[in-house]
């Protein structure tokens, strides 16, 4: 079974450069669950995209133009999102921001 430590500290939990202006920390997971943080520049996109997870989002910062399905709106610091499994979504970052995901299962390419 995939597990994290019990305790995640920001300033000792790599970030991983994506590129393009994205940069992700992977925090708390186990099998069924994992919360990952995801930094991005001005005009960075996170490219349209599916997979078999269930994807909760909150935006701790920063604009979005996300797209889920065939619906586009603009999310801002405090504002969230749902995909369920296998629906396209992406977004295009609008003002620097983070977004904090929570995934299940857990993202095993994310591990890698």
């Amino acid at each position: 079974m995939a597990q994290s430590k019990e305790f995640q500290f920001e300033q000792e939990v790599p970030w991983e450069d994506l590129g393009n202006g994205i940069q992700r920390q992977v925090f708390g997971y186990d099998d069924s669950i994992m919360l990952v943080k995801a930094k991005f520049e001005k005009g960075a996109i996170g490219s349209l995209h599916e997979h078999h997870h269930v994807q909760v989002t909150y935006v701790d910062s920063g604009v979005f133009e996300m797209t889920i399905g065939d619906e586009k709106k603009i999310i801002r610091k405090g504002d969230g999102y749902y995909v369920p499994p296998h629906v396209i979504h992406g977004c295009v970052c609008l003002e620097p921001g983070m977004l904090i995901d929570a995934f299940s299962p857990l993202r095993e390419d994310f591990l890698k």
